[in-house]
């Protein structure tokens, strides 16, 4: 069975803001066996948002509408639905209630005409209450297809799609199951990859489609089938992952369903009782951010500096002044005496370093822009590796970040 989204609202189209609505909606359709077949983004216009329906129904057996129902003379959906399904606007007496409500207990000020108008909706419409809001969602049906419409407010139409739509569609419906399962690999290019599981690609049962999904310094492998019988589902799916990691066992990370590589880093930094600190350069604080962003990481995350100018390698890490003027502040003698300093500050038993040109320019170094250090410090030894990321600033920064995190990840393993 086949989705279909459409968001409305110019702001989306100009750049203005960012459409996580549709994100948020494909993945939580997918769950539920609802594959989406397209998603669409329209001006705040009837003709356009028309056009839009009429195309969509063609396409799908669900379509789920977000945006422009606000109380505003430019929020035109609730109009044009009408026009769509030929039908006029009626009160709705516990929306309106509802409205009422709001502005009593949280808004604090007389309520306006405009804001009634949130409680008209087409007469043929089932109305889904939103607790966190004025604007109601609304399911109609035609010609066996199942048109939704919610409101474009990111924390209103999760809740009306937890708590209304998908109970709805699990009630209506029969769907497949879908999984997906994918598989992280770090250090090994696309490419280089196809080619090193390429039999192992051509005998994956019809039922499995492969898909690669590469990023600056990993590649994302995702397996994914749809069945009605969900034990069989599972079960064909494992048997490829079987398969599949002795010929990557070197490259293998871990699941992107269970957890990103930082996590699986600290999980690994607190079974085994370690902690770790980060002397940032060139990656200006995103591996330590990717760290701090999980809940648990004081457990082995004891700290980390960002000394982006070379004075403050001096001054707070203590580098040599001399080893930066022999050996340049991008060099392998600078990153591991970074590794080593951070980790004897923060007494852990790992410190790494990163320290390069991002470009666009050469800054303090004369190194070529894209070279970058990394370094490794525990305590007993320190190492580096030097690596060139090519010459865009954003694509040197995370290539960097990711092979700090491969590197690291690779020594607690030693242990």
């Amino acid at each position: 069975m086949n989705a279909e989204i459409i968001t409305i609202g110019d702001e989306i189209l100009i750049g203005q803001i960012i459409d996580t609505n549709s994100a948020f909606l494909g993945k939580e359709l997918n769950k539920i066996g609802v594959s989406v077949y397209q998603i669409t983004s329209v001006q705040d216009d009837k003709g356009h948002i028309l056009k839009s329906l009429k195309e969509a129904e063609e396409n799908a057996d669900i379509i789920i509408i977000t945006g422009g129902l606000g109380p505003t003379k430019d929020d035109i959906t609730k109009h044009t639905i009408c026009e769509y399904f030929d039908d006029t606007l009626v009160q709705n007496d516990a929306v309106l209630r509802h409205v009422e409500h709001l502005f009593k207990a949280y808004i604090k000020r007389p309520i306006l005409e405009s804001n009634k108008t949130q409680a008209l909706v087409p007469s043929k419409a089932k109305v889904l209450m939103n607790r966190f809001g004025t604007a109601p969602g609304m399911w109609l049906e035609k010609n066996g297809k199942v048109f939704i419409s919610l409101p474009g407010v990111p924390y209103e139409m999760k809740a009306l799609i937890t708590n209304s739509v998908l109970p709805e569609l699990r009630n209506k419906f029969k769907f497949p199951f879908i999984q997906h399962k994918t598989v992280l690999t770090y250090g090994l290019g696309e490419s280089a990859l196809a080619d090193r599981i390429e039999d192992w690609e051509n005998n994956l049962p019809k039922i499995i489609k492969l898909a690669y999904l590469p990023s600056l310094g990993r590649v994302r492998l995702r397996l994914s089938g749809k069945s009605m019988n969900q034990s069989e589902l599972e079960t064909t799916i494992n048997e490829q992952v079987a398969l599949l990691l002795p010929q990557i066992e070197d490259i293998f990370v871990g699941f992107e369903d269970e957890h990103p590589i930082e996590v699986i880093i600290g999980n690994h930094l607190t079974l085994q009782g370690k902690t770790l600190a980060v002397a940032e350069s060139c990656t200006g604080g995103r591996i330590a951010q990717a760290f701090t962003a999980n809940a648990g990481a004081s457990k082995y995350f004891k700290g980390s500096v960002v000394t982006y100018a070379t004075e403050s390698k001096v001054n707070v890490l203590n580098v040599s002044e001399n080893d930066i003027n022999e050996h340049s502040v991008v060099s392998k003698v600078v990153a591991e005496s970074m590794a080593k300093n951070v980790r004897e500050t923060f007494n852990t038993d790992f410190g790494i370093s990163t320290t390069g040109n991002a470009g666009p320019t050469k800054g303090d170094s004369d190194a070529e822009v894209g070279t970058v250090w990394i370094a490794i410090a525990t305590k007993d030894y320190v190492f580096s590796e030097v690596f060139n990321f090519s010459n865009q600033r954003e694509k040197v920064i995370m290539k960097a970040t990711n092979k700090a995190f491969e590197m690291l990840r690779k020594e607690i393993l030693k242990k």
